[in-house]
């Protein structure tokens, strides 16, 4: 006689439509110029996420921890079930999967065909700034003020005027903080947040380097391989951790205190950061009129790929 566990194939289902939804978030994410937070509230999801978000607290995370002793167990349940991990879990894994597969690829054609790659970026971040930037209202000089210093200071970080401080170890965790943030809120992509930081192919470069050398060490491999990139990442994810409890939270009160100003200034870093990525280029390649006309082709690439996404799905918002 067969059993129909019909509560087992809706939890599998809901696994792997949330692992479809991190896929779907991680692959806009790592391309700059294409919001997760944006997919999220195209699939709408977006509401549940930072409900999931917002709700930790390291009690709640200490909680969990301690769900190995047996009286603390109801209590760690609890925890689980108010940080929505059945869905936040499989949601990460699929943005995960998403990343890594992105920066491979980002981090062999920047040293391959930088040109293609990051002209291609450029118009991504051109046409993101245009559709987002149509929905907004200048209806103040508060509003105004607002988009001139977003702009003005994505330019000036673009231009390595204003930089991070430190370096090292302090720049990755900073940059994680800051990039992770961005992921979630709509309009912002995080591999754009990190293009203007400079730090968008180094740390592409090294996830590559940590995945391979992983696999590699399962087979027999060198740790010592391993230890170099995987610091980087590790220190990359403990920023976004303390990004999300924190430059999140603050970013969100501001959209919920000034909403109108607030995407003002958001959109207006994009907008800012568009020249971000042609640093890359020039590291490579002098700017002679071929290397203009090559760029500006592939930017227009980029442009195009950005305007038909937005009729696919109907429009993006910053909201």
């Amino acid at each position: 006689m067969e059993y129909e566990r019909s509560d087992v194939v809706v939890d599998r289902l809901e696994l792997l439509r949330a692992y479809g939804y991190g896929l779907c978030m991680g692959t806009a994410d790592a391309l700059p110029g294409v919001s997760g937070g944006t997919v999220a509230l195209l699939l709408g999801f977006y509401g549940r996420l930072i409900a999931a978000v917002t709700a930790f607290t390291p009690r709640r995370a200490l909680a969990i921890l301690r769900g190995y002793h047996p009286e603390r167990r109801t209590r760690a349940r609890e925890a689980i079930l108010e940080l929505d991990l059945g869905f936040l879990v499989p949601l990460g894994v699929g943005m995960v999967t998403a990343v890594v597969l992105i920066a491979d690829v980002v981090s062999s054609l920047a040293g391959t065909h930088p040109i293609a790659i990051f002209g291609f970026f450029t118009g991504l971040i051109a046409a993101s700034a245009i559709t987002l930037g149509r929905s907004l209202e200048f209806a103040s000089p508060t509003h105004v003020g607002a988009g001139a210093v977003g702009t003005t200071l994505a330019l000036l970080v673009a231009a390595d005027v204003v930089g991070l401080p430190g370096g090292g170890p302090v720049v990755i965790f900073l940059a994680g903080a800051v990039a992770i943030s961005a992921m979630i809120l709509p309009g912002i992509s995080g591999s754009l947040i990190l293009i203007l930081l400079g730090q968008y192919v180094f740390l592409s470069g090294e996830l590559s380097a940590f995945v391979r050398a992983g696999a590699d060490l399962l087979g027999g491999g060198s740790l010592g391989a391993v230890v170099d990139p995987g610091t980087t990442v590790a220190l990359f994810v403990a920023g976004g951790i303390v990004g999300l409890v924190t430059i999140a939270r603050v970013v969100r009160a501001a959209l919920a205190r000034n909403r109108g100003v607030t995407l003002v200034f958001l959109v207006s870093l994009i907008a800012g950061s568009v020249p971000a990525p042609l640093h890359n280029i020039a590291e490579a390649h002098a700017w002679t009129t071929e290397t203009i006309a090559l760029t500006a082709a592939w930017a227009a690439v980029g442009v195009i790929a950005l305007f038909a996404l937005e009729y696919l799905v109907g429009g993006f918002d910053p909201e």
